[in-house]
């Protein structure tokens, strides 16, 4: 009675016998224990394909979203997902030479595939519906770094400042700078190791500019590469640590790498974003392919190591939970995690191994090569899908890695099982299994066409089975000067009205200047008001207790209502680093024909004060059914991840209670069974017994006297009543396997009643709640006049710097 599409189980295959024959028993297998790992381990030709694309589907199917690290280039096959299982959707992605070694056509091979892959699905309980769901519950994306035959990614996001979080965590940071420069060093050809002078250098300046807020481009680290923000490394000057020609051979080699027209393909594409890889903007779970067949091993290891170092900042930015949130699955780690050398991605994954349980995260790393494997590293690994292994050494290797992640191990049996495993079939040991499990996998949803070529990653897009680059819609970014784009304050060039001498302002209006991003560029400076205040947010029924600075620039307008700061522009700067003097030569627009007189300023501050506690109130999302409210800062699509996942937990969470409630039942009426199931083979043989008693005493009542005749009449009128007994056995057998199986029904109706309940995140009917700050909580640190400089650009005037957040 088990149900292959059961909440919270993967349906990966089936239980086979002795013979490593199948059973008719599926082999499902536990979501949540992927949280603390899983080893795939089996040679070329052991079946290890379906078994990670059918973990992968299981996953998609439950909503979970998958990030697939994908070295060989066959992982796009996931999208190769066709409901109808028509000829035609499988004849574009055959490889005609199989045809022509069938002896046919290539539409007529199609239909064989067509009919084989419909046949293969219905063997193992699956069809077009099954596949259809699969197709809506997640879709596939394929990335490719450093190129765009997929959707490229983009890998200078990793040189900018990180989040808060980890800002504030040292271990978080210093495992993101170490990351961040070995990857850059592997990509140099240079020595990653952590010790190294070249290493040090590297993280001191990323970590001077971010602890300041400052990202980094390439250019600026070949720059500060020669000019450093430290004097020291270490207790030592940096000049006899780290001499001036030797900085600059590394400021070459940067420049070099800067200059080579193949790392522009680094620079484009979609931010390399976790949660934009893995969630679609509607909350949708996506499965990520990260497609690497292309890259040479240096660039492998240094886009690896970045992506690791990402993977861990985002699991870390996440709450616990028990309850599977996402999946990264690396195929063929060999070479990330050896046993004796450190090459940069051992780190991360190490980390990963350690701490991304506690997040939900689960990993699934597959290999073909045991004996490359860190096996002490991955004791963590909580289940071991062991298929064929080629040599005595790897099954020894092997071995050696079970005894440490699972404890007692029964050397010799396993030696013998894995040793005779056919093809597609796999030994399972977990440490949430009492004994290891045997099974053969089941026939995959997707059509396995084998590595994709260049030309069929972009034959993906244009067949709509993958999204076309970009995945999501992005608005505009701000161009390389760092111009800002604002129609209100860009105006045409001056006229005969404007002047070029700074407009006199009454001293109860402060100003300042921000700064112009495009030095040596003639400026013309425009008038704005800025409002900067200190502002404390606090509820304890929200759980908030926050101060922010909040800074809004204001372009002052003449009219009925020149002063609206409800058409206010956030910006981020640092106040007290702002310029109180304009630049040499420049030039200023006129201050608006308004009323500055103390009152009226005064005035303008209070509305702004006003503003701050009515429209400027912090606003958090809430979901009305979990009473859960977001963080400060927290998006809407976040905040709704979040309540999905805590509905996850809440459902995996009843369903074990309602598993739990009728186990001891089930197991009362099992113990009832197994006695009735004695009586009546008590009572048959009883009744047996009577039956060829009374033959005999008919037999000798036959030769015998008129005692035998009685004897014979009595035997036979108690074995009657021993029949009677039988079937009344029988009857109450029947009764607790009725019994039994309405209990499994009630079980399996109460699960299923439970999975009503569950709702995708962009279904969730948020609320809208405001925390406003008290007049006491609002403190002005600015309030004047902001000269914001603009540069000539086709006859108007745009802003010169960058203020808006």
């Amino acid at each position: 009675m088990t149900d292959l599409d059961a909440l919270g189980t993967f349906y990966l295959g089936a239980v086979v016998d002795d013979s490593f024959d199948r059973t008719p028993e599926p082999f499902v297998y536990d979501a949540s224990d992927l949280t603390t790992h899983a080893v795939i381990v089996g040679m070329t030709g052991s079946g290890k394909t379906g078994l990670r694309v059918g973990l992968i589907e299981e996953a998609a199917l439950d909503g979970v979203p998958v990030l697939v690290v994908d070295p060989k280039g066959d992982m796009g096959n996931l999208a190769l997902r066709f409901p109808d299982l028509e000829p035609q959707d499988f004849e574009p992605w055959i490889d005609p030479r199989e045809a022509e070694r069938a002896g046919t056509d290539l539409s007529v091979y199609a239909a064989s595939v067509s009919q084989n892959w419909r046949e293969g699905l219905a063997a193992w309980g699956q069809g077009p519906k099954r596949v259809e769901r699969l197709k809506r519950s997640a879709d596939v994306a394929v990335y490719t770094p450093g190129s765009t035959a997929g959707i490229p990614l983009s890998v200078l996001t990793s040189f900018a400042p990180p989040s808060a979080a980890v800002m504030s965590d040292t271990e978080a940071l210093a495992d993101r700078l170490g990351g961040t420069a070995a990857s850059l060093l592997t990509l140099l050809g240079r020595d990653p190791d952590p010790l190294g002078r070249e290493h040090i250098l590297l993280a001191a300046i990323m970590d001077a500019a971010w602890r300041e807020g400052k990202g980094l481009e390439l250019a600026d680290l070949v720059r500060l590469v020669q000019d450093p923000p430290v004097k020291r490394l270490g207790v030592m000057d940096l000049e006899a640590v780290f001499p001036t020609p030797d900085r600059l051979k590394l400021a070459m080699a940067l420049n070099s790498l800067l200059a080579s027209p193949s790392f522009a393909a680094w620079t484009q594409g979609q931010p390399l974003d976790l949660q934009r890889l893995l969630y679609g903007k509607d909350g949708k779970p996506r499965v990520a392919v990260l497609t690497i067949s292309h890259l040479s091993d240096a660039e492998r290891s240094f886009f690896l190591t970045l992506l690791y170092s990402e993977v861990l900042a985002w699991t870390r930015s996440l709450s616990g939970t028990t309850s599977l949130r996402a999946l990264v699955y690396v195929d063929e780690i060999f070479g990330m995690l050896p046993p004796v050398a450190e090459p940069p991605t051992k780190r991360p994954l190490l980390t990963l191994l350690k701490q991304a349980r506690a997040f939900g995260v689960g990993l699934v790393l597959s290999t073909q090569n045991p004996v490359d494997l860190d096996y002490k590293a991955l004791s963590n690994a909580g289940t071991w899908f062991i298929g064929r292994l080629q040599t005595e050494r790897d099954k020894q290797r092997l071995l050696e890695g079970l005894r440490s992640a699972g404890g007692t191990v029964d050397v010799s049996a396993l030696d013998t099982t894995i040793s005779s495993l056919p093809k597609r079939t796999f030994v399972m040991r977990s440490v949430h299994a009492p004994v290891p499990f045997v099974f053969q996998t089941r026939w995959v949803m997707s059509y396995l066409a084998g590595p994709m070529s260049r030309e069929q990653l972009g034959r993906l897009a244009e067949a709509g089975l993958v999204p076309r680059a970009p995945v999501d819609d992005e608005t505009a970014t701000p161009s390389s000067s760092g111009a800002m784009q604002s129609q209100d304050l860009a105006g045409q060039l001056p006229d005969a009205q404007e002047t070029a001498n700074r407009p006199m302002l009454p001293p109860h209006l402060p100003e300042l200047y921000l700064r112009n991003e495009l030095v040596g560029t003639p400026v013309r400076y425009f008038p704005s008001l800025l409002g900067v205040a200190d502002v404390y947010f606090h509820s304890k029924t929200h759980g908030v207790d926050e101060q922010r600075r909040v800074s809004m620039l204001l372009e002052p307008m003449e009219g009925p209502s020149p002063i609206e700061w409800s058409r206010a522009e956030p910006v981020d700067l640092a106040l007290d680093s702002l310029p109180h003097e304009a630049e040499t030569g420049a030039t200023f627009a006129p201050f608006p024909a308004l009323s500055l007189s103390k009152k009226d300023v005064d005035g303008w501050q209070e509305l702004f004060e006003r503003w701050l506690r009515t429209e400027g109130a912090m606003r958090l999302f809430r979901d009305p059914t979990s009473k859960a409210t977001s963080r400060p800062g927290e998006s809407e699509m976040e905040f709704r991840l979040r309540c999905a996942q805590r509905t996850r937990e809440m459902r995996d969470e009843a369903i074990a209670k309602v598993r739990a409630r009728y186990a001891t039942r089930l197991e009362t009426v099992q113990r009832r069974m197994l006695r009735e199931e004695q009586a009546v083979a008590r009572e048959q043989q009883q009744f047996q017994a009577r039956a060829a008693s009374a033959a005999g005493s008919v037999i000798g009542a036959l030769f015998g006297g008129r005692r035998s005749l009685s004897t014979a009449v009595n035997r036979a009128s108690m074995g009657a009543k021993d029949l009677g007994d039988v079937n009344r056995a029988k009857e109450r057998l029947d009764d607790a396997r009725r019994q039994y199986a309405e209990l499994e029904s009630q079980l399996e109706d109460e699960v299923d009643a439970l999975e009503v309940g569950t709702v995708h995140p962009e279904e969730i009917a948020l609320e809208t709640v405001v925390v406003r700050p008290l007049a006491r909580d609002v403190v002005v640190r600015f309030f004047g006049v902001a000269w914001v400089p603009h540069v000539s650009v086709d006859g108007r005037w745009t802003p010169a710097t960058l203020p808006t957040t």
